[in-house]
């Protein structure tokens, strides 16, 4: 947002308008050079001067730097980048005395502070800028002032070495809170954190000194540096006290100890502040290092969710000691406060920053926009915070621009009220005042729905409303008797069997072994579990679930503090689990993904292909590309994930059939895209690129050829790839590399790689299962095949099954040079004539052998005379009338006529095959249709069966009419 523009000044701050010009004006040469300033400048002198004492005062005190500062332009300028910090290294070149050093970096701080305030103030800068430049004063300050001291340093007590690695050490400095964040305000103090690389001692001097001693001295010089007052003020305040064991720890910490520190001792609000830590003096690529040796303990690679509870707790002790200090009107800690903002934004960075690598960033308004590009605040609500949040950063820098004092606390005289009210835009205090309190109101209630305990201010009738009623059955206050009587009362239609099971649960092995905090958060979850099962049809088969999911996480208690924290979430869990036992499974063994149940919008509304395929690679181009176990983690994470959208939205019916296979397959294509990249980096950084037949480098000139349901777009959930690898390299070429191998050796090994990322098993599990058979020569044919080879068998030896195989067949992923040449090499091969009574006669076959192999025996595969009856069973699939009829008159069809029709051949999916068999006036379109309906009818049992965790068989007594209408057209098409 942006501030409304500066009113008239008013009458009551007229007598302070004119300090800094009459000082000006006394003497004759600085008057001479006030007049030639420009008439906007001009006008804006009183106006500064009545807003801020500090302008006025330093204008007093050094006329001669201000003017200098005017006629430079920058009161009218932005900075460049890095301009501000050339400018201090200049200030400072000829720098010898550690006096004249103090001197130096206070007057530049002086100058760079009226510039700031001045175009604050004037509205010439926006927030960004403002706390951008004053970030970018502090980096510079802390960098420039350690270099110096650090050369001094040495010359007197020798130069730091390592123990371990012989090299010199240099201090790293990290800048926590708003620094680190680039998000300093006009009056911050600064919070630093000293670390150094490794143990040693000092050489080139007679006594050396440990290196320990050697950083403690030198970091105490720069503090003083920074941070000692003199006349000419201070450049900033230095806080140390977020170090390990605060003001009573060492000043100075070696890497290993601290992260041997935040490993075993660091709580939850250091974890929250190492959030915004950055590198801002010192040894910049090891203090990158630093960094990424405590990313683990900041960011977890789970759903921490319990970190919303340091959260809070820290919130309950800040409101407390404003309570006790009176400090209501606290901008920055009181209620709708600052703090509140940064508190939610850093819960979901607590949370989630872990697997979500868009949230391991410093800048608020950059979380911000993250939670509402990835979903998970709502755009309304993240307006609001945003709006909020700057309306009171602008406000905190109003009241320090006054005096530059570090102060949050609104005005308690008249004056100041009316100096505040006037720079925020607004012509009176009451306006402005009204205001602020709008969006403390708005940031307040935002903040509790994400921060709040849900228990808290609710009084005893709501903690009952949440589950209260049934702590006493839990706890086992009641005897099974009475507990039964009340599950019973409740809508439980076998309460024994409920009670068991919760008994079980709370004796089990897994229950019995977890720790203190975590029997608590279970003692608050499952009452609210029976409060919200209770609500539901069956709330039997909900605890028949549920109950399994709740015991394998009970020893990561954090899952059931997000269920708890989100009525909404276990809610949604609730729905699906009872909806379908294949989502309780896939939650329980991969309970991560109740994650996803906490943005409805996002579950319920997958993305299409481009952003599923965009969204992947976003996320693995943050993990470091030797970092391979985090690379199949997050392919696993991403596709348990949308898998769990798609079928969320098929079951809430927001995804009609047709497109779940679409989205089940788009999904399969985006992680097979980035598996091939994956695989393809890792071969050649290993063998070298493999060669074309001209001798130039294969880019990757490799396809991946997708057959069955995944090459026909109906994949289901569950389905297995069935996968065909080509090349289009020299075979006999050798790659370019360290380790040379011939081309057909790397493809085979490039092949391997993928099946290896594919079907890994994991803590996540495996991607997909991944079928060859259907490559040329199939399981003793080779995995990879040029080519050439694939079309010679294609042409030369492949039976009439694999050509019906082939039609289904389409390119994936990879070479677009390779995948027109091999669409050229289906199309030759599936138009070409055909002897049709023999074809016929083929297909027939293949279609009684299967039927009669994988049909139901009961009925000889839907034949016999009782297929129809209500006893016996009908296969979906592969029964007489059933599904793999349709496919195989859809693909005898695109093998008859192909030759006359190309247009047979441009779908490899029934649906559309059928569409183009009706528009060549092959098929009669009422025939045509009706296939289309009963293939999708079918194809939708089969789906919500699959959900069931049931095989695709249904009782004969169903589906009469669609399957003798398959049947007669099976006949007419004159297959047998």
């Amino acid at each position: 947002m942006s501030l409304p523009p500066l009113v008239a000044l008013p009458a009551a701050l007229a007598p302070l308008s004119n300090r800094a010009e009459s000082v000006l004006r006394d003497d004759a040469a600085h008057a001479a050079r006030l007049a030639t300033w420009p008439s906007a400048r001009r006008a804006l002198l009183p106006r500064l001067s009545a807003a801020s004492d500090f302008v006025s005062e330093q204008i007093s005190r050094d006329p001669q730097a201000f003017l200098e500062l005017a006629d430079s332009g920058e009161l009218e300028r932005r900075l460049g980048v890095g301009e501000l910090s050339d400018q201090l290294h200049a200030t400072l070149a000829d720098c010898d005395e550690e006096s004249d050093l103090a001197r130096r970096l206070r007057r530049f701080r002086n100058r760079q502070q009226w510039r700031i305030i001045w175009r604050d103030i004037s509205r010439q800068a926006d927030l960004t800028e403002t706390c951008r430049d004053l970030s970018e004063l502090a980096d510079a300050s802390i960098d420039q002032a350690y270099q110096w001291l650090y050369q001094r340093h040495v010359a007197q007590f020798g130069t730091p070495i390592g123990r371990r690695s012989g090299q010199p050490q240099h201090l790293v400095v990290l800048g926590m809170g708003k620094l680190g964040a680039l998000e300093l305000n006009l009056s911050s103090d600064i919070d630093l954190i000293f670390g150094y690389p490794e143990g040693g001692e000092t050489e080139g001097v007679k006594r050396s000194l440990d290196n320990q001693e050697f950083f403690t001295r030198l970091g105490q010089r720069l503090i003083k540096a920074l941070d000692a007052p003199t006349a000419d003020g201070f450049v900033f305040r230095v806080d140390m006290r977020l170090r390990p064991y605060g003001s009573s720890g060492p000043l100075v910490y070696s890497f290993a100890a601290l992260e041997q520190y935040y490993q075993d001792q660091g709580r939850d609000w250091e974890r929250y502040a190492m959030i915004k830590a950055r590198v801002v003096g010192g040894d910049q690529v090891a203090g990158k290092q630093l960094l990424e040796m405590l990313r683990p303990f900041v960011y977890r690679r789970y759903l921490d969710f319990s970190a919303i509870e340091a959260l809070r707790s820290m919130k309950q002790l800040i409101q407390q000691e404003v309570r006790r200090k009176g400090m209501a009107d606290n901008i920055k800690l009181g209620s709708g406060g600052i703090r509140e903002v940064e508190f939610i934004a850093q819960a979901f960075q607590l949370i989630h920053g872990g697997r979500d690598l868009s949230l391991q960033q410093r800048p608020l308004l950059g979380v911000l926009a993250t939670l509402e590009g990835q979903g998970y605040l709502p755009p309304v609500v993240v307006d609001e915070l945003r709006q909020g949040y700057e309306f009171l950063r602008y406000t905190e820098h109003a009241l320090q621009a006054l005096a530059d004092r570090q102060t949050q606390m609104l005005p308690d005289n008249d004056q100041d009220c009316t100096r505040v009210a006037w720079i925020m835009g607004f012509e009176h205090w009451p306006a402005f005042h009204a205001q602020l309190m709008y969006w403390r109101g708005r940031v307040d209630w935002h903040f509790r729905q994400v921060i709040a305990d849900p228990d808290d201010e609710e009084g005893a009738a709501e903690a009952v409303h949440i589950g209260g009623e049934w702590l006493p059955l839990w706890e086992e206050a009641l005897d099974e008797a009475a507990a039964c009587r009340q599950l019973a009362d409740a809508g439980f239609a076998e309460p024994t069997l409920a009670w068991r099971r919760l008994s079980d649960l709370r004796s089990g092995p897994q229950v019995r072994a977890i720790q203190r905090l975590g029997r608590e958060r279970l003692d608050a979850f499952v009452p609210r579990l029976l409060a919200q099962a209770v609500e539901h049809a069956q709330p039997d088969l909900v605890l028949e679930r549920v109950l399994p999911l709740v015991e394998a996480v009970a020893r990561r208690s954090a899952y059931l503090v997000l269920l708890s924290e989100n009525p909404g979430a276990l809610e949604r869990l609730i729905t699906l689990c009872a909806a379908s036992p294949w989502i309780a499974e896939q939650i329980t063994r991969f309970p991560l993904l109740l994650d996803e149940l906490l943005n409805e919008g996002r579950l319920f509304k997958p993305p299409l292909a481009p952003e599923l395929a965009a969204e992947l690679r976003e996320r693995l181009t943050r993990i470091p590309e030797d970092d391979l176990e985090q690379q199949m983690e997050a392919l696993r994470h991403f596709k348990l994930a949308h898998g769990l959208r798609v079928a969320a939205s098929e079951i809430a019916g927001t995804l009609p059939l047709m497109k779940v296979s679409d989205y089940l397959t788009w999904l399969a294509e985006a992680i097979l895209d980035q598996v091939l990249a994956l695989a393809w980096r890792q071969t050649v950084s290993k063998y070298g690129t493999p060669r074309r037949s001209d001798g130039s480098l294969c880019d990757p000139d490799f396809i991946i050829v997708g057959y069955g349901k995944v090459g026909g777009l109906e994949l289901g959930h569950g389905s297995d790839l069935d996968l065909v690898f080509i090349h289009d390299g020299d075979s006999q070429a050798e790659t370019d590399g360290l380790k040379p191998i011939d081309g057909a050796q790397f493809f085979a090994r490039l092949g391997q790689r993928i099946i290896h990322l594919l079907t890994t098993q994991t803590t996540s599990g495996q991607l997909y299962e991944v079928d060859m058979r259907l490559r040329p020569s199939g399981a003793s044919g080779l995995l990879v095949s040029s080519l050439g080879a694939f079309e010679r068998y294609q042409q030369n030896e492949a039976w009439t099954w694999e050509h019906q195989a082939l039609i289904r067949a389409r390119v994936l992923v990879g070479s677009e040079r390779v995948g027109t040449a091999f669409e050229q090499v289906r199309a030759t091969v599936l138009a070409r004539p055909r002897d049709l009574p023999k074809l016929r006669e083929e297909v027939s076959e293949m279609r009684a052998k299967m039927r009669d192999n994988l049909g139901s025996k009961e009925t000889a595969g839907g034949t016999a005379s009782n297929a129809f009856s209500a006893t016996a069973p009908f296969d979906l699939k592969q029964d007489a009338g059933g599904i793999v009829d349709i496919e195989f008159m859809v693909q005898y069809a695109a093998l008859a006529w192909s030759q006359q029709d190309p247009q047979l051949l441009r779908w490899t999916d029934n649906i559309r095959i059928l569409d183009e068999l009706e528009a060549a006036g092959l098929l009669p379109g009422d025939d045509a249709h009706l296939l289309q309906e009963i293939y999708k009818a079918y194809r939708a049992v089969a789906h919500r069966l699959a959900l069931q965790k049931q095989p695709g068989v249904v009782s004969g007594e169903q589906f009469h009419d669609e399957r003798r209408a398959v049947l007669r057209i099976w006949r007419e098409l004159e297959l047998h």
